[in-house]
């Protein structure tokens, strides 16, 4: 353990003030989240049928612990930079998407049980690529192998 005087405690917290964490950009945050899918191997599960919830439902909504908003709230990078939780409403804010982009990307009837964190990973970054319509509908036929 080494011992500091006062004077040397002000100075290292002054050069930690000095050089604040940056935040992610929008892009950046929901690339980390593509590249925790990547390598997830475990069961993921869609979300179940969002789009009927009524708002305030839709934004609390947790569908459990192998879904994709729980995987990205497990890692501490995305905690640290403002992730609040693993509840859809969290995921809203945090990842600046729409209902909409959380239906597309998320729900289980665009999947049909076969979610993976390899395909949704895919669908992440072409959606923050701006990708576009054809984009998207050429990634409801991509496959991967896991």
């Amino acid at each position: 353990m080494k011992h500091q005087s006062p004077e040397e405690l002000r100075q290292a917290a002054a050069i930690v003030a000095a050089n604040p964490v940056t935040p992610l950009t929008r892009r950046e945050r929901i690339t980390r989240w593509a590249d925790l899918l990547d390598r997830y191997s475990g069961p993921l599960e869609a979300l179940y049928r969002i789009e009927y919830l009524p708002e305030d439902e839709r934004r609390a909504y947790y569908g459990g612990d192998n879904t994709p908003l729980a995987l990205a709230y497990r890692d501490p990078v995305l905690r640290a930079d403002g992730l609040a939780g693993p509840r859809l409403g969290d995921a809203l804010d945090y990842f600046e998407m729409t209902d909409e982009d959380a239906h597309r990307l998320l729900c289980d009837c665009h999947y049909m049980g076969t979610m993976t964190g390899r395909n949704l990973a895919a669908r992440l970054r072409r959606h923050v690529s701006g990708g576009g319509l054809l984009a998207w509908a050429g990634s409801l036929f991509s496959w991967h192998p896991d």
